[in-house]
């Protein structure tokens, strides 16, 4: 636990992490070695220490130290719940002062959220706290200091008592305790947190089937209001590190409890409902808390927490600039790994099947046995049977994916069935039936045929061969999605300024004014996609229309047809690269261009050898990785790879492709819904 909770506070929050363990259970000891070790460190997060001595072990710390100590099974579940719990009041119409609580549990994390709870303004007159054995009244005898702050005066003896017109419910106990009639019993529009792990205190399904009412939370990811740690104890350690804060005190918990629940109610980024298989979040009852991986908590929480601690006087070193400190926060983290990262947890959740054209060459079988060993995507791996298997004994590459030849005779019937197929679609363009029979022993053709059949959700090509000669067969079989004029390509590039899209990088040579347009609005909804919102520079030679060239004139065209198409899009241009990668250049010249103050993301070229060109510069000399070239445009999911692309870009382009697969899919049930919807009217 401890290990992966380090890593954790690396990942979420960048804090190196010593995981350490003290062979003791004396409180006196541990509390005397936590001391003496304490100087090496900026602050202390406790684990795994069991009520009462919990309390006393923390207390004692936090009094006698001088740096942040928290103990995370506490307070974590605290302030996620309370964040949680102000939320789901909010959209009761409910006030905290007026709920009826139900706390089932009495440990260290039951007796800490019912004291922040307290702290937003619950009643001690209004909770119900029960243990193992019933309800803690006042008139028992077996009671701790901790469980008889807690006591009710009520004469209720059970949980089955306790929950009668309660207005919340919190689960801090064990699996399978409420029961459906106990939820019926409970006050319109019940609040139930069942955060009992692995199994909650009652199944979510089961709730929510008793009562349409209920908001209902749980300490799982498969569910929606997931009360996740992770929300709080990375973050609030680095807003208290940040201003070597002596204590995590009662204002920097509340402060971070406001942070979350005022972000839950932001607009949702796209790469979060990517993440997460949303077509949209938003708030209500089924997203009442942010999620883990919401790249906004990183900006948000540590700068809530830090501001606490400067105003409650228990910080050393105060922030001054705090958009500077914001911007370091999100620079600690990197946008790149997270990028890939949340592209790869987006495309394990639904992994599709990936044709790979080219899977006898090596680096694309490794790639694609890492799409395979970590749940990306499900190959499918096209090319002579005999090498594909020695080099898979090579790599130890051992699974049951499916193995094709396109030449062998076990295709033949296959072979058939596409060419027919592909010669209705092309005989009145000079394509006979022998031609396309020819042609369906190339690789490309076949893979294509693939997903054009549904025998495949997408392809992956083009590590051995040329664009241009790749891109024909897909143009020609699969052909542009609805609505798109014309396929073009954006890569993403991982750079010192951040992420940068930059377009059209591999297909339309000299394209229009009205194609550059095109291609800036299929390259907003990519960036979008990935959790962006474009910031857009039209590129040229020419600022402003410095010069009369027909080359400039048709970029400033463009720039005309978004602002009249998409006033909403933040473009503008023509202008010249420095300028549009300098504010300070572009403000001083340009003041009235709609990028002055704005941090340019995007980049849409008037060619494709400046396209192509920049964006293999950037990559050989500043080694900035590449996300791409991504299709933009097409009908079926097709991603065609740079000529000796590395194993790392096959693998992001492959997460990519299944990433397009389940967002087509989505679209095509979509519209197979609304259509047998009509039908039924």
């Amino acid at each position: 636990v401890m290990e992966g909770k380090g890593l954790l506070f690396k990942i979420f929050a960048d804090i190196d992490v010593f995981d350490i363990e003290i062979n003791t259970e004396n409180v006196e000891e541990f509390i005397q070695t936590v001391k003496n070790i304490s100087p090496t460190f900026g602050g202390i997060n406790l684990e795994d220490i069991k009520a009462p001595e919990a309390f006393e072990i923390e207390q004692r710390l936090k009094a006698e130290l001088d740096i942040p100590v928290m103990h995370d099974d506490q307070h974590g579940t605290a302030i996620i719940s309370a964040a949680a719990l102000l939320n789901a009041l909010e959209l009761t119409n409910k006030k905290i002062k007026d709920v009826n609580i139900v706390i089932s549990g009495a440990g260290a994390a039951a007796i800490s959220c019912t004291r922040l709870y307290q702290a937003f303004g619950a009643k001690r007159e209004n909770i119900v706290m029960t243990d193992s054995k019933g309800v803690i009244r006042q008139d028992r005898d077996d009671l701790s200091t901790e469980k008889a702050e807690f006591a009710t005066h009520r004469k209720i003896d059970t949980l089955d008592e306790a929950m009668k017109n309660a207005d919340v419910f919190i689960g801090l106990s064990t699996a399978n305790i409420v029961t459906p009639a106990m939820l019926k019993s409970m006050a319109k529009n019940p609040i139930v947190f069942a955060m009992a792990n692995p199994d909650p205190e009652i199944e979510y399904q089961l709730a929510i089937d008793t009562r349409d009412d209920i908001i209902m939370a749980t300490g799982r990811s498969d569910h929606p209001n997931q009360v996740n740690n992770v929300l709080g104890f990375p973050f609030i350690f680095r807003g208290a590190l940040d201003v070597r804060a002596t204590k995590i005190n009662e204002a920097m918990k509340m402060a971070a409890v406001k942070a979350l629940a005022n972000l839950a109610k932001e607009p949702v980024p796209e790469q979060v409902n990517i993440a997460y298989g949303e077509t949209r979040l938003t708030f209500g009852k089924d997203y009442i808390i942010p999620k883990p991986f919401d790249p906004r908590l990183i900006a948000e929480v540590p700068p809530a927490v830090a501001k606490a601690a400067i105003e409650s006087g228990v910080a050393k070193e105060p922030i001054e600039d705090w958009e500077k400190y914001r911007e370091t926060l999100l620079e600690r983290l990197g946008s790149d790994n997270k990028i890939v990262r949340l592209l790869t947890n987006r495309a394990k959740m639904n992994p599709k099947r990936v044709v790979y054209a080219e899977a006898d060459h090596l680096d694309v079988l490794k790639a694609a046995q890492i799409a395979y060993d970590e749940g990306i995507a499900i190959p499918i791996l096209l090319g002579r049977r005999e090498t594909i298997l020695s080099l898979m004994e090579d790599i130890e590459f051992d699974a049951n994916v499916s193995i094709i030849d396109p030449k062998s005779d076990d295709e033949e019937k296959n072979r058939n069935r596409y060419a027919k197929v592909y010669w209705e679609h092309r005989k009145r363009k000079g394509v006979t039936l022998y031609s396309a029979q020819k042609l369906m022993r190339e690789r490309n053709y076949f893979a294509a045929m693939m997903v054009n059949e549904g025998d495949a959700d997408a392809l992956i090509s083009g590590f051995s061969r040329s664009y241009p000669s790749v891109v024909k067969p897909m143009l020609e079989l699969i052909g542009l999605a609805k609505n798109a004029t014309r396929a073009a390509t954006t890569n993403l590039m991982m750079t010192q300024r951040g992420p940068m899209f930059l377009s059209d990088t591999s297909i339309n040579i000299d394209p229009t004014a009205e194609d550059l347009a095109k291609i800036a609005q299929m390259t907003a909804r990519t960036v979008r996609m990935f959790g962006m919102e474009p910031v857009m520079a039209m590129i040229s030679f020419s600022n402003f229309g410095s010069s009369p060239s027909p080359r400039a004139s048709k970029v400033r065209e463009a720039v005309k047809l978004l602002h009249e198409s998409n006033p909403e899009l933040l473009v503008d241009g023509e202008l010249q690269t420095d300028f549009a990668l300098n504010d300070e250049m572009l403000k001083d010249m340009f003041p009235f261009s709609k990028l002055v103050g704005k941090k340019v993301n995007t980049l849409i070229f008037p060619s494709l050898d400046a396209a192509n060109i920049t964006y293999k510069l950037l990559k050989e000399l500043n080694k900035s990785e590449s996300i791409g070239p991504i299709m933009m445009g097409m009908r079926k999911p097709v991603h065609i790879l740079q000529l000796d692309a590395s194993v790392d870009e096959i693998v992001n382009m492959t997460a990519i492709a299944v990433i397009d697969a389940q967002q087509k899919e989505k679209k095509e049930l979509e519209i197979k819904a609304s259509l047998e919807k009509e039908s039924a009217l």
